[in-house]
Parts: C-alpha cells; sequence; structure tokens
C-alpha cells in the first residue's frame, strides 16, 4: 500500500494524533483508528506497520464494506477447494496473506455478525480456519482497523460485538477534522496547488488570491483532506492564467444551471402526471400587516437563514451570494442573533 500523500500539517490536534501513531507502532498491539472520511486513516495504519518492527512484512488491506457479506469471511480466512459454489481451488485469505506483518481492516463496522465472530477467534488465539476446512492455521498477524462509524453506540445497539471492541481497541486514535486543524487548510491548500502547478508544467507556482484563500478557510471541508485536495487541483487545472493568483474556488463539480435532474428526482412526480398549479400571488388589497418593522425583520432574518444554508453557514460566501460586504452581513446576523448559526 504505497501513498502519494504524506503527513502535512502543523496544528497541535494533527500533530497530536501523528505521534500517538507514532509511539505505539512499535508494540504489537492492535490500534483502531477513528476519523471521519478523508482524514487520512489508511496513512496512519501504513505509518504503524512502516515505525514497526514488522516493515519488512507485508501490509494487507481489506476493505470491508467493498465485498457482499457472503465474501467477506471468505477473503479474510480463505477457503478450501470445494467450500462453495465457485470454489474450484483452495485460497488462503488475507490472514494467511498478512502472516510475519500487518493487517488493515478498513470500514470495520460494516462487519457481519459472523465475520465479527470468527475475527474475534483470530485475534485472541491468533488461529485461522479456511471455510471447509477442519484445522486451524497459526498466523502472526498485527490488526490495524480503522472506521468511521462510533463503535461503542454500535455495540449499545448490538450491532457490534462488545468484546471484539475490547480486544481491537488497545489504542485508539480519533483523527480530527480538517475544520477543527486551525492553520492547516493554508499548508494543505499550498501543496497540493504547487505539485499540480508541476504537473501541468508551471513556470512557477502564484499561489493563491487572498479572496481565494479567505474562501478555502471558511468553507467547512466535509470531506476534509480529500475534498480539499480534489477543490484545490480543479481550482488550479482550471486556471489559464499561471501568471497570476488563482482566485477562483469551486467547492461542488456538479453545480451547472444544465445539471440533469436524474431518474431520482423525475420518480417523484408520476410520468403522466399533470403538474400542480401555481398558487396564486395575492392582490395588492390582500397583503395585511399589524407591524410593518416586525415584517420586514421577519423577511430579512428568513432571507439570512436561507443564504446561509445555501453557502453552508460560510460567512463571506454568504456575503458575496447577497451582494453585502463582509461587515455588513456581520452586521445584519448580530441585529438577528445568528452571529452563531453564522459559524462566528
Amino acid at each position: 500500500m504505497e501513498r502519494e500523500s504524506a503527513f502535512i500539517g502543523q496544528s497541535l490536534a494533527f500533530l497530536d494524533s501523528v505521534e500517538r501513531a507514532s509511539r505505539a507502532a512499535a508494540l504489537n498491539r492492535t490500534v483502531l483508528v477513528i476519523g471521519e472520511r478523508g482524514t487520512g486513516k489508511e496513512l496512519v495504519a501504513e505509518r504503524l506497520h512502516r515505525l514497526s518492527p514488522r516493515w519488512d512484512g507485508p501490509l494487507v488491506v481489506m476493505n470491508c464494506a467493498a465485498l457482499p457479506e457472503t465474501l467477506i469471511e471468505a477473503e479474510l480466512f480463505g477457503h478450501e477447494a470445494g467450500a462453495f459454489t465457485g470454489a474450484t481451488r483452495a485460497r488462503a485469505g488475507r490472514f494467511e496473506e498478512a502472516d510475519g506483518g500487518t493487517l488493515f481492516l478498513d470500514e470495520l463496522g460494516t462487519l457481519s455478525a459472523a465475520a465479527q465472530e470468527r475475527l474475534l477467534r483470530a485475534v485472541e488465539y491468533g488461529e485461522v480456519t479456511r471455510i471447509g476446512a477442519s484445522r486451524p492455521v497459526r498466523v502472526d498477524v498485527r490488526i490495524v482497523a480503522a472506521t468511521n462509524e462510533n463503535l461503542p453506540a454500535l455495540v449499545d445497539a448490538n450491532r457490534f460485538r462488545a468484546d471484539l471492541l475490547d480486544r481491537l481497541s488497545f489504542e485508539v486514535i480519533t483523527l480530527p477534522p480538517l475544520r477543527a486543524r486551525e492553520g492547516d487548510v493554508p499548508v494543505l491548500a499550498d501543496h497540493f496547488g504547487r505539485r499540480m502547478a508541476a504537473e501541468l508544467g508551471w513556470e512557477r507556482w502564484p499561489g493563491f488570491s487572498r479572496t481565494a484563500m479567505d474562501t478555502l478557510t471558511g468553507y467547512e471541508w466535509p470531506g476534509n483532506v480529500r475534498e480539499l485536495r480534489n477543490v484545490i487541483e480543479r481550482a488550479v487545472y482550471r486556471w489559464e492564467d499561471p501568471a497570476h493568483p488563482v482566485d477562483s474556488i469551486e467547492f461542488d463539480p456538479f453545480a451547472s444551471p444544465w445539471k440533469p435532474k436524474g431518474d431520482a428526482a423525475r420518480s417523484l412526480t408520476p410520468a403522466h402526471a399533470p403538474a400542480p398549479p401555481a398558487a396564486p400571488a395575492p392582490a395588492n388589497d390582500e397583503l395585511e400587516c399589524d407591524d410593518f418593522k416586525a415584517a420586514c425583520d421577519a423577511y430579512e432574518r428568513r432571507l439570512l437563514e436561507a443564504a446561509l444554508r445555501r453557502c453552508r453557514f460560510n460567512q463571506r460566501l454568504t456575503a458575496k451570494a447577497l451582494a453585502l460586504t463582509y461587515d455588513q452581513l456581520r452586521h445584519a446576523l448580530r441585529r438577528h442573533d445568528l452571529l452563531q448559526a453564522g459559524g462566528a
């Protein structure tokens, strides 16, 4: 599992998680890596392996969510010839392939109950039994598991074995989301931008404009570093003036006035159903208001709330969408007690 990316960042939350991974690497114990999508769980798993005494052994990766439930056990533990339909020859599982090294189980929370039970035995006794075999095989494997699920909550909901969680959680490394890594967005953006500029053959890297960088730092990054990398590389690739700083950022690559509605949207309305009649606009003499100022304030508040939601509560984007300056927007948010909703 070789990665093009490396650990890049300077925030204390990020450096603390990297340090914990480095310290745990030397021990022959299971490690559980928790984090949102795109936070670098795979990179932590690789670090745990490369800094361990098993560094020259195999690092075997299995995404537990990528296989149907009926095949997960066969992938993990292997099978003998004729064990099930289609098993024409014997095959070693991921545990046997990782013997002497590290087995990285990604998306651990998706394992079925049967697979969890067999995994518990493998962790407890260091033995695996191929499907269709009668004798277990001894394996020397260190397990690193990762998930974006709340495993204790899954235990409470009887969807994950408590005894398996106990065995896997000698050390738990929780990776901070990008929005909590203060100061890391500019560092990562510059790294990905330079690399993309070099790939495009630019003579020099002009960097990002102040407006573009403010936009990047004000965004919430639900997809974390993976999303940031895509946004930066797309912005550099689309920028046609390498002599000047990149000044255009687009978070949603699907945003287009011509995007298709898709079958899912069309299925909500029957194909031959007539369109619902539009509600008639009230005549001017039907508009009634007992308190003009209160009605205007309520309408302004609704406009601000709707704009904040559309812009994912990014104040700078909201100000731009409403054709306001940043200070004007802040004043309006403060007047309507919406600063907290606006991410102040």
